[in-house]
């Protein structure tokens, strides 16, 4: 049975006309057919072929039912009966075997080296199985398109790293040694008996944050914060053991691992977590920028400072350039107007007016001796005039010569003059109109301003704004290809319209780019020997990393339609032709009826002149005989 079945698939291979296909259905009824597919369904369990299995495997009851199975699919092309009878739901008893092998079943569109197109309907290999959503996600996501806009470059080349990630998977999920499999029961029941005791998420999120504040009032805050900590560290670690075990990490080589981002990434969550814990509270707070790495818009934000970099980085040192030129005419010219207020730490000294002793009164009388004093012998005006020199030592001591070095004109411009809003000129001294570098501070002062403020720095916050909107829109892009463009052959959605084959149906049936990984994958984990000739072609291609088989703007169903109107219009065409040639026809059977009538007229007028007619007699040569 099972060559049976190879041998039928081997005739029907790479043959699209509908005569093999009657041939076949004259000698198997499709009712048949299916009742052949649901009892060798029902023979055995299912094994799939790939590379590790044997002949005995090979040729289990349902992979020959699933060989019968995808001869009726190629043969339900050229008969609705049977296509109907394909249809799970359609019958009361064996959908179970038509849904299985419909699920494990998968068909696309290659292109031949003479540029002509087939279909193929291939098993699913089971290892298929084992690829993850969150790789299938990541995939369809973040495939970058090439020059051409195709994205089938990149996806080829993740298919190996796919296909490597659905060996480890399949390794992971392989059977355990008995203590094993009865601990990891036994912590299974352990943990469905607390689901049940506690089933709301919100109860367990209550107690969690109860006892962290019970924690808190009863053995402190920083025993808490340890605790927290501690378990924080263990639960990283578990986290990177198992994602690295799902990701088969290790298995990839060290560079594999090195330039491994996301791996890198936790593994730096895990030492921050560590130095928390063990050095100080403060690097927790490290921890806050996880919501930039989870939130693709704050990472946006980011990408928008980082993607252009270089661009940033040189107009900064634009800037770096303009203020040390702005330092040194400051410098040289301008030394006395960077006085800039200070505030100075309070001195703990006292000052010497609040000294009281012999040598100050002795010091008050020799400086205001010859000041008019009031009746007590009190120096009339040396309050007022003390409170004056201190508020001109106080203003002295409030400002502050930053120019004295070359030095420390650059920190004053660079620091003063970037902050404020109308350039260095805000910071400085305020000078008069009658002094003579009047005019030169204007120029200096307004140079500064348009040069640095407006230009350069509008220009670093220019490149960083443009880099977001390129970012969002380039996102709003991708997003709009995804929902408008076919992933494998870039044909767009308005393409299909007015056709027999809608544009979901398209990408989910015809060129769905799972199938073909699953296809690439049944190419590698099938024997060489049992390769039909489609699959030898692709295992060819494959190996000269060749992708021409893949299709290109171009779907069978598209062309099957360009090739039904073309057929209208040539049935159209005949049809007219046929009336034509019947009218010929009949002009013709007139034409002939016509020529009878006038040379019989005509025999008759040679036999009336062999008789001899008087010349009296006026024979009317219209009248009919």
């Amino acid at each position: 049975m099972n060559n049976a079945s190879k041998l039928l698939l081997a005739i029907m291979e790479s043959r699209h006309d509908s005569e093999n296909a009657e041939r076949i259905l004259y000698n198997m009824r499709p009712k048949e057919l299916v009742e052949v597919i649901k009892k060798a369904y029902l023979q055995g369990e299912v094994e799939f072929e790939d590379g590790e299995n044997g002949e005995d495997l090979a040729a289990s009851p349902r992979n020959v039912g699933h060989n019968i199975y995808i001869l009726a699919h190629q043969l339900a092309r050229h008969n609705k009966e049977l296509q109907n009878m394909l249809k799970p739901g359609g019958q009361i008893d064996g959908d179970e075997a038509l849904e299985f092998y419909a699920k494990h079943t998968a068909q696309i569109e290659i292109v031949r080296s003479d540029r002509t197109m087939e279909q193929i309907v291939f098993p699913v290999p089971s290892i298929c199985e084992f690829l993850t959503k969150e790789s299938k996600l990541r995939v369809y996501y973040t495939t970058e398109r090439d020059e051409q806009g195709s994205k089938i470059n990149d996806f080829f080349l993740r298919s190996e790293d796919l296909f490597n990630e659905m060996n480890w998977q399949k390794k992971l999920r392989g059977t355990l040694e008995p203590h094993l499999s009865g601990l990891l029961w036994t912590a299974m029941l352990i943990s469905l008996a607390i689901v049940i005791a506690l089933p709301k998420p919100h109860g367990i999120r209550a107690l969690i944050a109860s006892t962290i504040l019970r924690l808190i009032f009863s053995v402190g805050l920083q025993p808490t914060l340890f605790l927290l900590g501690a378990f924080n560290v263990c639960n990283k670690i578990i986290f990177l053991m198992s994602f690295v075990g799902n990701c088969g990490t290790f298995t990839k080589g060290y560079k594999a691992m090195i330039m491994d981002v996301e791996f890198l990434y936790h593994l730096l969550y895990l030492l921050i977590c560590a130095m928390g814990l063990f050095v100080h509270e403060f690097f927790y707070s490290l921890l806050l920028f996880d919501l930039v790495y989870r939130e693709e818009t704050l990472l946006n934000v980011i990408k928008s400072v980082t993607r252009n970099g270089r661009s940033i980085i040189l107009t900064a040192v634009l800037a770096l350039i303009l203020v040390y030129l702005f330092s040194i005419v400051g410098y040289l010219f301008f030394k006395d107007d960077f006085i800039l207020e200070v505030d100075k730490l309070p001195n703990e000294t006292l000052l010497p007016d609040q000294h009281n002793g012999a040598g100050n009164t002795m010091t008050r009388e020799f400086l205001y001796s010859s000041v008019c004093t009031i009746d007590n012998g009190e120096n009339c005006s040396s309050v007022p005039s003390a409170e004056l020199i201190s508020e001109e030592t106080e203003e002295e001591e409030d400002k502050e010569h930053t120019c004295e070095t070359l030095l420390m004109c650059i920190v004053t411009v660079l620091s003063h003059g970037l902050r404020s809003g109308g350039g260095v000129g805000d910071v400085l001294r305020k000078p008069s109109k009658e002094e003579p570098l009047f005019a030169a501070r204007v120029i200096y002062d307004l140079l500064f301003f348009f040069m640095v403020i407006i230009i350069v720095l509008n220009l670093i916050f220019g490149v960083i704004i443009d880099t977001f909107a390129d970012l969002r829109s380039e996102k709003q892009k991708k997003e709009e290809i995804l929902k408008t463009t076919c992933f494998i052959c870039g044909l767009e959605r308005d393409k299909f319209d007015n056709k027999t084959v809608t544009f979901e149906e398209h990408i989910k049936e015809e060129h769905n780019m799972w199938h073909y990984l699953f296809f690439i994958v049944l190419v590698k984990v099938k024997d060489s020997t049992e390769y039909t000739g489609p699959e030898s072609y692709v295992a060819e291609m494959i190996k000269e990393r060749n992708l021409d088989w893949f299709p290109r703007m171009r779907a069978m169903s598209l062309v099957s339609s360009d090739a039904e109107g073309e057929q209208n219009e040539l049935r159209n065409l005949q049809e007219k032709l046929e009336s034509t040639m019947k009218l010929v026809s009949n002009l013709s059977s007139q034409l002939s009826e016509l020529k009878d009538q006038m040379t019989e007229q005509r025999k008759q007028k040679q036999r009336i002149g062999l008789l001899g007619h008087p010349p009296s007699i006026n024979v009317n040569p219209q009248q009919p005989a």
